[in-house]
């Protein structure tokens, strides 16, 4: 029960002191490590960061974001003027090729296209999370490849040799089927999971990444 409790704690600390997050109406629930966390933040960035902040707690397995986005008067916009600003910015971001385009419905934007990276496909996303008006971001990119699956492997294993955040004696594992990655094993901690993660999409030929990793904390 102590132990619970302190996981929650450390959470609604984590967020009362991150800067960048408005934790007033945020309710932190927590059962064994699997944190849940309910409702408002004003601002689609405010979602994503009470996520991560949840996530840099020691004693946290998972995080379910029921976080809702309640857009004050002066940050709507309708949805001709959201399309054209989400556009915009993709248009603008180097990162993301001109085969993706962005259409809003009463705040929430999706992306739609074909890219060749994973990479390509978070940019887009980065690049419309935040502006004004936006509740959420639903991520419709596909990621077209054409090669073969010992390459993908190959890939994937030398950009995880790569990353300083994986240790050597690591018993992460990457399996391939379809281009699809399939990540097992343990990692100690939140910042390493985001590494093998990371780390995964960075490879050439991954169309999706399946995280079945375990935390150890």
């Amino acid at each position: 029960m102590g132990k619970a409790k302190d996981v929650r704690v450390a959470v609604e600390n984590e967020l009362r002191y991150d800067p960048r997050v408005d934790s007033s109406d945020i309710t932190v629930m927590n059962i064994g490590g699997n944190v849940n966390l309910a409702g408002t933040v004003p601002s689609f960035p405010q979602y994503l960061q009470a996520s991560a902040a949840a996530h840099r707690v020691g004693g946290v397995k998972t995080v379910d974001n029921n976080l809702e986005v309640a857009l004050p008067d002066s940050s709507y916009r309708d949805d001709p003027k959201l399309t054209t600003a989400a556009n915009n910015a993709l248009t603008g971001n180097v990162t993301v090729p001109d085969t993706v385009e962005a259409i809003a419905e009463d705040g929430n934007v999706t992306l739609t296209g074909v890219v060749a990276y994973g990479t390509e496909r978070t940019a887009a996303a980065e690049a419309v999370a935040g502006l004004t008006g936006v509740r959420n971001v639903f991520n419709d990119i596909q990621i077209s490849y054409d090669i073969d699956p010992v390459d993908v492997d190959l890939h994937v294993q030398e950009a995880l040799d790569r990353s300083a955040l994986v240790p050597d004696d690591s018993d992460v594992k990457a399996d391939t089927k379809d281009n699809i990655i399939t990540l097992t094993g343990h990692v100690r901690t939140w910042a390493e999971h985001d590494a093998v993660l990371g780390a995964a999409w960075m490879a050439y030929g991954v169309i999706d990444v399946l995280d079945n990793l375990q935390i150890t904390g």
